[in-house]
């Protein structure tokens, strides 16, 4: 092959990779969901979360959650992603969301290194609670960390703050009981 032909080869193959780069950069970010609901009365707890990723100028995929959340409890509530989209009642999320290679069958054996852990929430004195956090532990589009596997992923609210378990596996250092879950449903 002549020079000239493989220069135009690489030419031509650099330009499609960055107009499909373009193409898939101009879908913009995805976006995801979840209406949160008491584990008890779901009328007493009640919130909206919002997922956002987009990626970095390096490419890594970054996910912001924006949680509003009224009814909780005055202080720090654990929030953690929970590995399967049920809610119903909120014992069926199952476990903190761990897909990768040190995922653990103990609920606090890998604690705070779950893909699903996230910040503390904290309610005020009207029981009113904000959460604006960024990881990039989840993904919302595929691949081996998408919050959309087969079963799906749910916030759970905890009762508790997470203390975030330096002393190891100790009871309810994660958050103890669960007070209130969302489904993560992908946009439109």
């Amino acid at each position: 092959m002549s020079r000239l032909m493989l220069l135009n080869s690489f030419t031509a193959l650099s330009l499609a990779l960055v107009f499909s780069g373009s193409i898939s950069e101009a879908k913009g970010p995805v976006r995801a969901s979840a209406d949160i609901q008491g584990c008890g009365n779901p009328i007493e707890i009640t919130g909206r979360a919002q997922l956002k990723e987009e990626k970095t100028d390096e490419g890594v995929k970054e996910v912001t959650v924006m949680m509003m959340v009224k009814g909780l409890p005055p202080g720090k509530h654990a929030v953690h992603i929970h590995e399967t989209g049920m809610c119903e009642p909120c014992g069926t999320a199952g476990g903190h969301f761990d897909p990768g290679p040190n995922s653990n069958p103990s609920p606090d054996g890998n604690h705070p290194f779950h893909s699903g852990d996230l910040i503390n929430i904290e309610a005020n004195k009207r029981g009113n609670a904000h959460l604006n956090t960024t990881t990039t532990r989840v993904t919302l589009s595929d691949g081996p960390l998408s919050l959309f596997d087969p079963d799906g992923s749910a916030f759970i609210i905890h009762v508790l703050e997470d203390t975030y378990c330096p002393e190891g596996n100790v009871s309810m250092c994660a958050g103890g009981g669960r007070a209130a879950c969302g489904v993560i449903e992908l946009d439109d």
